[in-house]
């Protein structure tokens, strides 16, 4: 699903809101999830799942083109864990 299906779907199960303010509620929904994480907080939506950030090291990478190596810095990188409900819903067979 694209985020545009998302707001199709969203203005279809909620008709007495208007596409704007749809629209605007999925963006403080998504914008405040990432303003945790740059925090280094996490966003835990029960039944759905976690959202956290992971550490990298810095690593010696490689330029593909010209095998040259390089040093590719440390980073965070987003990390999702699925609740025990949404295993379980993708789990049944």
């Amino acid at each position: 699903m694209i985020r545009s299906e998302l707001l199709q779907h969203l203005a279809d199960e909620n008709p007495g809101l208007r596409p704007d303010e749809i629209e605007k509620i999925l963006d403080i929904f998504f914008n405040n999830i990432i303003d945790r994480l740059a925090e280094g907080g996490r966003v835990e939506l029960r039944g759905f799942g976690a959202f956290s950030t992971r550490s990298r090291e810095p690593r010696k990478g490689r330029n593909p083109r010209t095998g040259e190596a390089v040093d590719v810095p440390g980073k965070r990188v987003p990390y999702f864990k699925p609740g025990k409900e949404m295993r379980a819903r993708l789990n049944t067979d």
